[in-house]
């Protein structure tokens, strides 16, 4: 019996190991400000390279935030890998200066474009890539879109919405709480020609507080379907029929505008890319239980993309 033990932890050993060498990580800093995680396999000379960019909030480099752990970006970045793929997600500027206790207050939606822009042009830098390819998941499919024009070989939309933010609020407000519709469009008219307000209900202060409508004005700025049309490269948009913050009518809006472009539909896949087949309760739970494995489909979609 000791013998035969001793044999299954052997093996067992030696399959750890194995899993263990499939990929190297490395922590990497881009600049002063963006830190992230490396994953290249090890058995590819010269690998494709994914390059993922997180959604909105002060989201870190696995798609976590304070209170919300979902480890959505460290599965998706370890799945894609696995399958012979380099990969590099990095923090928010935002998460490292939480941490320093040194937020800065002025930052602007372009500021996550410079942040991308710096990571995609640090690889191609290296030429230790074959093609390079930006991953942005919600918020982080608008930067990426802006991002990688004239610089990636591919874009992939993650969740990503196809109208401009204050379109997609609005719509979000008419469904979910329409008493304040006439004041979420006041506001963001205010917001579009370039001027502030402290004229907002509570309820509405986390979307209109006096220091988020700079940065509210910015994003609003950009409109997803004119900005796809400018670019100039195989084109991957995914959305789930479980998404309750982004509908499939939005990656639909964006196939639609854009010149090649390639739509999947994933069944019962949620906003942060995990299956759910129960109701709103357990999709909205979701977000917080790490231990959910990301969508099968999801994967085989993006794998057989960049391939």
């Amino acid at each position: 019996m000791k013998l035969k033990l001793s044999s299954l932890f052997i093996l067992m050993g030696l399959f750890l190991f194995a899993q263990e060498k499939a990929h190297t990580s490395q922590n990497i800093s881009i600049n002063n400000l963006i830190d992230g995680t490396l994953l290249t396999p090890n058995d590819v000379s010269k690998p494709n390279l994914v390059i993922i960019i997180a959604g909105s909030g002060p989201t870190d480099r696995d798609g976590n935030q304070n209170f919300l752990m979902s480890n959505t970006l460290k599965k998706l970045a370890l799945g894609i890998t696995k399958e012979k793929t380099a990969t590099f997600r990095y923090d928010k500027r935002i998460v490292k200066q939480i941490r320093k206790g040194n937020v800065d207050k002025d930052i602007l939606f372009d500021d996550f474009v410079t942040d991308a822009i710096s990571v995609i042009e640090y690889f191609k830098n290296t030429k230790k890539y074959n093609r390079i390819y930006v991953a942005g998941h919600s918020q982080g499919s608008l930067v990426g879109l802006l991002a990688a024009k004239g610089r990636a070989d591919g874009f992939i939309s993650l969740a990503g919405a196809g109208q401009s933010i204050d379109k997609v609020i609005t719509e979000q407000v008419i469904k979910t709480a329409p008493m304040f519709t006439e004041d979420t469009k006041r506001i963001f008219d205010i917001l579009r020609v370039g001027k502030t307000t402290s004229d907002y209900p509570q309820a509405l202060g986390s979307i209109f507080s006096k220091d988020i409508q700079p940065f509210m004005a910015n994003w609003m700025s950009y409109d997803p379907q004119e900005e796809i049309k400018k670019l100039e490269m195989p084109i991957l948009i995914i959305n789930g029929t479980k998404d309750l913050q982004v509908s499939e009518t939005e990656a639909k809006l964006l196939d639609t505008a854009a010149n090649e472009s390639t739509l999947i539909i994933v069944e019962k896949m949620n906003h942060i890319l995990v299956h759910i087949e129960g109701d709103d309760l357990e999709n909205s739970k979701s977000y917080n239980e790490a231990y959910r494995k990301l969508s099968p489909k999801l994967l085989e979609a993006i794998t057989s993309f960049v391939k």
